[in-house]
């Protein structure tokens, strides 16, 4: 058995569970903890089950509770080393990951963690370093991308071999360049280092997508610059004009910005 909850996704907290029947995994974890703990209540899941931590990078959204959660339930944290250097300099990040919990990635090496085969790769983002993850467990995988300014060849070589798809599509380009935002945060947001449009996530799926892909979820949606309808519309109107059709070749779906979404059970 592989199973999903997203917990939150989005400039509000950002936090997925991977659970088998044996073990757990969070990547990141920058919703509030009291949050968290009630969301994993009311799905009758004990956080205790997990046992490992993985991150993206170092923006607050993403790690804003990972020192608590880690010192709370000793729970080691893994990351590059730029990502850990990133989360001793945050300063929204009150409680830092216990020195004995901290563990370097290093990308493109892939590393067993309890019951998951972990692989992390580049994506381009403005902090200190971001990662995508491949992770392997039960006999599927699952890939998540986040934070992206564009998408990179290797990038797309793990979209290819994706069957469980997590991937950017943060904002709708007019509506950033229309909307009330400062022309700097336009161009922050419009970079190769900034964040997935719809059309750019649509069309990265579309372009590598396999003929095994069996869901696509759309994530870290802007709340300011999108809308989760637009979004969902706009990945399927591209995938439609390629004959893919969401609910009979590949489930589509939108991660809530701020309430858990799931569970999803991904098992064969």
């Amino acid at each position: 058995m592989l199973r999903f909850i997203c917990f939150g996704s989005g400039s509000s907290g950002n936090c997925y569970l991977l659970q088998t029947d044996t073990d757990a995994l969070l990547i990141d974890v920058g919703v509030g903890l009291r949050g968290l703990k009630k969301a994993c209540r009311e799905y009758g899941f004990n956080l205790a089950s997990v046992h490992h931590v993985l991150v993206t990078h170092d923006h607050a959204d993403h790690i804003k509770s990972v020192g608590s959660f880690s010192k709370d339930y000793q729970c080691p944290v893994y990351a590059t080393s730029e990502v850990h250097k990133g989360i001793l300099r945050n300063y929204c990040v009150a409680q830092k990951v216990p020195s004995e919990l901290v563990h370097i990635l290093e990308k493109d090496t892939t590393i067993s963690v309890g019951d998951f085969q972990v692989t992390p790769f580049a994506v381009p983002h403005d902090s200190s370093d971001n990662v995508g993850y491949f992770v392997e467990a039960s006999g599927t995988n699952f890939c998540l991308i986040t934070d992206a300014g564009e998408v990179t060849d290797q990038m797309k070589g793990y979209i290819q071999r994706a069957r469980h798809l997590v991937i950017e599509a943060n904002h709708d380009t007019e509506m950033v360049l229309s909307g009330p935002y400062p022309p700097f945060l336009k161009s922050r947001i419009l970079s190769g280092t900034g964040h997935l449009s719809n059309l750019s996530c649509a069309q990265a799926v579309v372009d590598n997508m396999s003929d095994f892909l069996e869901h696509i979820w759309l994530c870290h949606l802007s709340e300011e610059n999108n809308h989760p309808e637009l979004a969902r519309k706009t990945v399927e109107t591209v995938l439609r004009s390629h004959g893919v059709i969401p609910g009979v070749d590949v489930q589509l779906e939108v991660l809530k910005r701020t309430v858990p979404t799931g569970p999803f059970d991904l098992s064969d």
